[in-house]
Parts: C-alpha cells; sequence; structure tokens
C-alpha cells in the first residue's frame, strides 16, 4: 500500500490487472507507450494484482529464447515483479463466471480482473481486448496502456477546463 503523509487524506489505490506483455513492457523494454502506466503505478494510484500462476507464467516467458539476447537477469525482472505487484489468491471455481477468453493462457487475467474486481486489465493481447465490450457493464476497463494514458489524458483536460468560460 503507498504510504499515507501525515494530514493527507487516505487515497485508496485503484487495483489493476497486468497481462505478461504489460509486465515485460514495464520491466524489460521500457516501452514508452507505457510511461503513464509506469508513472501511475510507481505513485500508487494504481496497485496491480498478481496471483502465483501469473507470476510462473512470466518466469517461463522471461526463460524463453527471444529474450536471451538481452541478457537478463531473470530473478532481478521478477523481484521487480514482486515489488511492483499485491500478491493475491487466484480465483476460486466458486468465483463469479469470468468472460471466456479464447486464449486459455489469458483466462488467468480475465479471472481475476473479474473476481477482484478490478478497474483496469492491461494488455496488448487481442483475445483479452475482444472481451472488452463484454465487460465494461461490470466497471472493469480492458485496455492497452496507450488506450488508457489517452482516456486519463482527456479527462485531466475536461477537469481542468470545469468552470472555464
Amino acid at each position: 500500500m503507498p504510504e499515507q503523509t501525515a494530514g493527507a487524506p487516505a487515497c485508496e489505490p485503484i487495483f489493476v490487472v497486468l497481462d505478461t506483455n504489460v509486465m515485460l513492457d514495464l520491466l524489460v523494454f521500457d516501452d514508452p507507450r507505457s510511461q503513464a502506466l509506469a508513472r501511475a503505478l510507481h505513485c500508487g494510484s494504481l496497485l496491480p494484482l498478481a496471483t502465483t500462476p501469473m507470476f510462473d507464467e512470466l518466469a517461463d516467458v522471461l526463460a524463453r529464447p527471444f529474450l536471451a539476447p538481452r541478457r537478463l537477469d531473470v530473478a532481478a525482472v521478477l523481484a521487480r515483479a514482486e515489488a511492483l505487484c499485491q500478491r493475491v489468491e487466484a480465483p476460486s471455481a466458486a468465483s463469479p463466471a469470468a468472460p471466456r477468453c479464447a486464449d486459455r493462457d489469458d483466462q488467468i487475467f480475465i479471472d481475476l480482473a473479474w473476481a477482484w474486481p478490478a478497474a483496469w486489465l492491461f494488455s496488448r493481447d487481442r483475445a483479452l481486448l475482444d472481451l472488452a465490450h463484454r465487460t465494461r457493464a461490470r466497471g472493469l476497463g480492458i485496455v492497452t496502456p496507450a488506450t488508457w494514458a489517452a482516456l486519463a489524458d482527456t479527462h485531466a483536460a475536461a477537469a481542468a477546463n470545469l468552470g472555464r468560460p
């Protein structure tokens, strides 16, 4: 949890879920399209949730040959992921049924976002993004980091213009 400054009102973080590709963008590739998300995570306004299977998938992907040329310190990347996220239990079978993802490997992300519930699921994976229309009514946005940043900029601009002639 983010620290609370003396005299400052408590600010509850917004729970989010990051899929493996977004974690790679943040922790390995330093993708410029994810910088607004990185800032929100760093300041504590967004708190990513993750389960053991999600960390296991990240470890598996980090060990794949396509990342070998980067000579990653896999243990360090995993430690950064652990520090970034709040580890929670994977949803039980008794949890409300989440929409089914076309890619079974990605179901763990929608299941967690649905069961918690999280406000946002960040992904660049088409199978997850295709579920966005089915999750909006429940208050779950499934977006890319770049789309979320554009939405945040639009809301900030609208708020700044309130009350101006």
